[in-house]
C-alpha cells in the first residue's frame, strides 16, 4: 500500500528533476495497473528503500507526453544522500525516465504549488515525408504551415483568460482562469516550434490551443479564430481537434524562491 512518510526528524524532503519519454506512458499521475512516470518513480524508491510513499509533481502531464523538466518531491529516510537517491533511481528507472537533478529541500516545500509558471513546447514537422529519428517527439502536418499568421494568432492567447472553451468534454475544473505569460511561435527550417509559459494549463488546453493555431496556419480559419473561441463565438470551437501528445513536452517547472528552499544538491548537469 502505498502511503505518505510522516513526518520526522530522520525524514527529509527529497526534490528531483526528472527527464521522460512518455510514449509508453498513460501520464504523470498514478493510475492502479496502468504504467506511468509517478508510478515508476515510486516503485524505484521502493526499491531502493524498501518502503512505499507516495510523491508530488509539478504538472500531471497527460498520457504520450514527454518532460524535460518536470518537478517531483517527496519524503525519504535522512540517511539517502541526494547523490545516493539519484544514481540508485536512475538505476532501478527504466531507460525512458531518469532523474537528472537532486535537491535536499526544506520540509515546506511542494513542487506545485510552489511553482510560479510551467514552461510547455510543441514540435511540429512541416514537410510532406515523416522523419523516423523524431517519429516519438514531433507532429507531422505535411500542409505548408504560414508561421506568421500562427504568431500573430497565438497572441490573443496571452493574459488572464476563461479558457472553458479549450475544455469542452473534460473533467470539471474548480475554475478554467489561466494566466498565460507568452505563447511564441518559431519556424526553422522544417520544425514549426510552438512554446508557451503559464502560471498553470488545464487539460488538453495547450493541445487544442495549437490546433487551432495549426488550421490558421493552413489558411482554413480566420486569424481571429483563437480570439473568437475564448469568447465563444466560433462555431468551429465546440469540434476542435486535439493535436497528438506526441509533440509535446514540459520544459521546466519556475519557482519563486527554488534555491531558498534548497539544503543541499547533487546534479548531473
Amino acid at each position: 500500500m502505498v502511503r505518505h512518510m510522516a513526518s520526522n526528524p530522520s525524514n527529509k524532503r527529497i526534490s528531483l528533476q526528472v527527464e521522460y519519454e512518455g510514449t509508453h506512458y498513460m501520464g504523470f499521475q498514478f493510475q492502479p495497473d496502468q504504467p506511468t512516470i509517478q508510478g515508476e518513480i515510486e516503485k524505484a524508491i521502493q526499491q531502493l528503500t524498501g518502503e512505499s510513499i507516495r510523491i508530488r509533481g509539478a504538472s500531471r502531464t497527460d498520457s504520450g507526453v514527454h518532460a524535460y523538466g518536470q518537478i517531483v518531491d517527496g519524503l525519504i529516510k535522512d540517511k539517502y544522500s541526494s547523490s545516493t537517491v539519484l544514481q540508485a533511481l536512475n538505476h532501478y528507472l527504466p531507460s525512458d525516465i531518469k532523474i537528472t537533478n537532486a535537491y535536499e529541500v526544506s520540509e515546506s516545500f511542494h513542487s506545485r504549488r510552489d511553482a510560479k509558471s510551467r514552461v510547455y513546447r510543441y514540435q511540429i514537422l512541416n514537410r510532406p515525408e515523416p522523419s523516423p529519428l523524431r517519429r516519438r517527439t514531433h507532429c507531422v502536418v505535411q500542409e505548408q504551415l504560414d508561421d506568421s499568421k500562427m504568431s500573430r494568432a497565438a497572441k490573443d492567447l496571452v493574459g488572464t483568460h476563461d479558457f472553458e472553451q479549450f475544455t469542452k468534454g473534460l473533467n470539471n475544473y474548480t475554475s478554467t482562469i489561466r494566466e498565460v505569460l507568452r505563447w511564441d511561435v518559431r519556424r526553422v527550417g522544417d520544425i514549426i516550434t510552438i512554446e508557451c509559459e503559464g502560471n498553470g494549463f488545464l487539460r488538453q488546453q495547450i493541445r487544442r490551443a495549437n490546433s487551432i493555431l495549426v488550421e490558421i496556419g493552413k489558411n482554413k480559419w480566420p486569424e481571429t479564430s483563437i480570439k473568437d473561441t475564448l469568447e465563444d463565438k466560433f462555431k468551429k470551437g465546440k469540434s476542435h481537434t486535439v493535436l497528438p501528445a506526441l509533440g509535446l513536452c514540459l520544459l521546466e517547472v519556475k519557482y519563486y524562491n527554488f534555491w531558498d528552499k534548497v539544503i543541499s544538491k547533487h546534479e548531473t548537469s
